[in-house]
């Protein structure tokens, strides 16, 4: 009884208990709890407390257990042993996960659960333990035998909850002291309401999901994804891809800028909610024309967290998404070291708010991304009507890639923009795609290739060659997607193939037809703004000699492409019958002629023309014939507008999608 009392009084066993009970219950509301500053507070405190009593908790239940080990094994005891067992276990795993939050990207799952367990079979052991121990002991006292230590019980309960007043008053001042940062969600006092108080995004069709403004430092910061060293590798692929610079590109900086002169800075919003979704949402885009972007806005365009934040959308297209607003993490927002690590640390021992806010199941859809990628323009823009532009949302639902309910038929947008890549990035494994599990070791390419071979390098973009390089790659279809091999064609994205006969007659008109088929593309080809685009058929026919004896296509020193040659684009018009020839999209009312390739289509030319070789008299008994099938994202009229290229000779790199050639045999000669 001596020996009971002792303990009861010891103070290594009243921090010990009132340390384990405080670690007991703020895991416990860690785990049942919702997010908020007192969890995230109690998440670095139970963990700093943790690694405090580790040391004392050891040596109290080395002493416990060799006070009593030599004691007849009862059902007591046994209690005790689990108890003693479980404990250890969520000592282990919570040194596991401690070490992983700080040193690692992520924590490891499975420890998880067994730390969350091991706390449960604790508590369900524990309290039986100590709660038979004080029965015992309260019988025990009507028979005047233990009162002593009953008293020595209640002094130690006493000092205990002490013990654990003192640590969750430790918890609510820190709580207190905590100065968030003030995130101003209002509009600027004179934003404008041009279409009503209930539409202050419009002409966009974005918006939040409160109708209120975001600021700014709430939708950017995408490098603190990397800089805490978890999405390194997505982030370093996401500064060099399109939806990065779609702000800061100075082709769409300059048609914005002729926007807000023509039809006020407000009429900008249209074009925001899909470039530039930051300035939009702070309400940016408003009175003064040279701060239409905002900073943020302008250096990240389509941002890691204004994308991941979208919870709704819908595919009528300009936008038509929700972001909901998040609440960021403690610290997560302010400057320095300390604050770094804190915010990292809690981020990665306390992921479930970061994974429900930006791990989306709607990330994964084409509906998804046909929000933005379908356009159409409307009497709030043109002042006349709808007119439907780029649509390859719906060039992709309605194509031979789209099998509905059938996954493994169906090739979805990410499936050809985001192939898989090898990562050890906290994101990797997806156990809702058919074709991954969780821990494949693979995420999905954030580089988005597609069509834009100048901006990444024009704009000196971190690995901007590189991108280039891949793109010019993907528009050739080069570039090889193993998970989806088995659905998608072989060879050339959008291949070209001669059709010309093998023999002449010289003088005899020679016709050649070219058939370009859109082999891979999951929407028509070419997509996107047809009228700074432009893909073409460049063909060539060469004597033996060398001599071009027929040609369509071939640029001129200027970089134009000749009048009569088959180009892949759209032109547009305004109410008079003008031509839209510099994307101002706010005069457009219809489209004169559009020319591409559905998918899965294809397109046959004709050329005709008559060879006569008394005009190149040697070797004239083969032709040669090449035709090339080329493509630019700006065509050189846009070019010299927007940045006056003439005096820099700045133009469009061209990429050669395919090619074929023939030869044509001359069996007589021309007597003519």
């Amino acid at each position: 009884m001596e020996l009971h009392k002792q303990k009861w009084h010891s103070r290594l066993t009243i921090w010990v208990v009132g340390l384990l009970l405080f670690e007991l219950i703020s895991g416990l509301v860690i785990y049942l709890g919702s997010f908020s500053l007192t969890t995230q507070a109690l998440v670095v405190i139970h963990t700093a407390f943790g690694l405090v009593v580790v040391i004392p908790y050891i040596i109290y239940q080395i002493r416990h257990w060799l006070s009593y080990r030599k004691n007849n094994l009862t059902q007591h005891k046994l209690i005790g042993y689990i108890a003693m067992a479980t404990a250890s276990i969520a000592a282990i795993t919570g040194l596991m996960l401690t070490y992983e939050a700080v040193f690692q990207t992520r924590i490891n799952y499975l420890w998880d659960q067994i730390h969350v367990v091991a706390t449960f079979a604790f508590l369900l052991s524990v309290v039986p333990h100590i709660g038979l121990l004080i029965i015992r002991d309260y019988k025990a006292n009507k028979e005047k035998k233990a009162l002593s230590l009953i008293r020595a019980e209640k002094v130690f309960g006493y000092r205990v909850f002490f013990v654990l007043a003192i640590l969750i008053a430790i918890v609510a001042l820190s709580v207190y002291a905590y100065n968030p940062i003030h995130f101003n969600n209002k509009f600027p006092a004179n934003y404008q309401f041009i279409y009503g108080k209930n539409k202050p995004f419009e002409p966009s069709l974005a918006s939040s999901t409160n109708g209120q403004a975001i600021d700014a430092r709430l939708l950017g910061n995408s490098k603190s994804c990397m800089s805490s060293g978890c999405h390194v590798n997505i982030g370093k692929e996401w500064e060099v891809n399109a939806h990065r610079y779609s702000a800061m590109d100075p082709a769409f900086r300059v048609v914005q800028h002729a926007m807000a002169v023509e039809k006020g800075p407000a009429s900008t919003r249209y074009c925001g909610g899909c470039h530039d979704p930051i300035s939009l949402l702070s309400g940016s885009k408003n009175l003064d024309d040279k701060t239409l972007t905002n900073p943020m806005g302008l250096d990240e365009g389509i941002s890691c967290v204004s994308c991941h934040s979208i919870s709704k959308v819908d595919v009528k297209g300009n936008a038509q998404y929700q972001i909901a607003r998040r609440v960021p993490y403690m610290f997560e927002m302010e400057n320095g070291k300390t604050a770094k690590f804190l915010s990292d640390f809690l981020i990665r021992a306390y992921p479930q708010y970061h994974v429900a806010s930006f791990n989306k199941t709607l990330l994964k859809t084409p509906e998804f991304c046909g929000s933005c990628h379908k356009q159409f323009i409307d009497k709030q823009v043109n002042g006349v009507g709808t007119v439907q532009l780029q649509n390859q949302y719906d060039n992709w639902r309605k194509s031979h890639w789209n099998h509905p309910g059938q996954a493994v038929k169906t090739i979805e947008c990410r499936e050809c923009h985001m192939p898989l890549v090898s990562t050890f990035d906290p994101a990797n494994g997806d156990s809702l795609d058919y074709n991954r599990s969780p821990d494949d070791n693979m995420h999905r390419s954030h580089r988005f290739l597609g069509g834009n071979q100048l901006m990444p390098v024009l704009l000196n973009l971190p690995d901007g060659k590189k991108q280039v390089e891949l793109v010019e790659k993907w528009l050739k279809g080069e570039i090889k997607i193993p998970e989806i091999t088995d659905k998608w064609h072989n060879g050339m994205a959008i291949p070209i193939k001669l059709d010309s006969p093998d023999s002449i007659a010289a003088g005899q008109d020679v016709g050649i037809n070219v058939i370009v088929t859109n082999n891979k593309s999951g929407h028509n080809f070419p997509t996107g703004p047809l009228d700074l685009i432009q893909a073409w058929v460049r063909l060539t026919v060469k004597d033996g000699n060398g001599n071009v004896v027929f040609s369509s296509g071939v640029l001129d020193k200027n970089h134009f492409i000749p009048s009569g040659s088959v180009i892949y684009r759209a032109q547009a018009v305004d109410q008079f019958g003008s031509d839209i020839d510099h994307h101002n999209l706010w005069e457009l009312v219809g489209v004169k002629f559009s020319r591409s390739l559905y998918p899965g289509f294809s397109d046959q030319l004709k050329y005709n023309f008559v060879y006569k070789p008394d005009k190149h008299p040697v070797n004239n008994d083969t032709l040669y014939v090449d035709a090339e099938l080329c493509y630019r994202k700006f065509n050189q009229f846009v070019l010299n507008r927007f940045f006056d290229a003439e005096k820099t000779n700045l133009t469009a790199p061209v990429t050669v999608l395919s090619s074929d050639e023939k030869k044509i045999i001359v069996k007589k000669p021309y007597k003519g």
